[in-house]
């Protein structure tokens, strides 16, 4: 297997799709919308096994301080094969001259962001505004 790394914000929403439900992420319902979300990042890293979207990772940022990681996901098959680490260590260089780079970890996932170099916030919580979309059966 040869893992071969991308700056692409080009995918097709079954790439999208694949890669979003092997982690089982409720975005991945939605490939359609997925697919104009990549044109929106400003950073995409991808990993590719041939053909096959196997690990992508998106940031965006203020441009000079501030970027935010909002994606980083490799699809189980290919888990610790160092695809995640790769991906991180790209967007650690793209934004290396930046203050601060920020991302929301999942419990589980701590150990393996701590090993790339971030560290937890003692005086920070996560705050998420979700659902706000107008749901189809809402009347006006």
């Amino acid at each position: 297997m040869k893992i071969t790394y991308s700056d692409t914000h080009i995918f097709s929403a079954d790439q999208l799709e694949r890669l979003f439900c092997s982690v089982k992420w409720e975005s991945g319902r939605y490939p359609d919308k997925l697919q104009i979300a990549m044109q929106g990042f400003k950073t995409v890293f991808s990993a590719w096994d041939g053909e096959r979207l196997v690990g992508l990772c998106c940031a965006m940022d203020d441009g000079i301080m501030n970027a935010y990681v909002q994606y980083l996901l490799v699809d189980p098959c290919y888990h610790s094969r160092g695809i995640g680490s790769m991906l991180i260590a790209r967007i650690r260089e793209t934004y290396r001259d930046y203050l601060r780079v920020v991302l929301l970890s999942y419990s589980r996932e701590v150990r393996f962001y701590e090993s790339c170099g971030f560290g937890r916030a003692i005086d920070a919580a996560p705050m998420f505004l979700t659902g706000l979309q107008k749901k189809s059966t809402d009347k006006d």
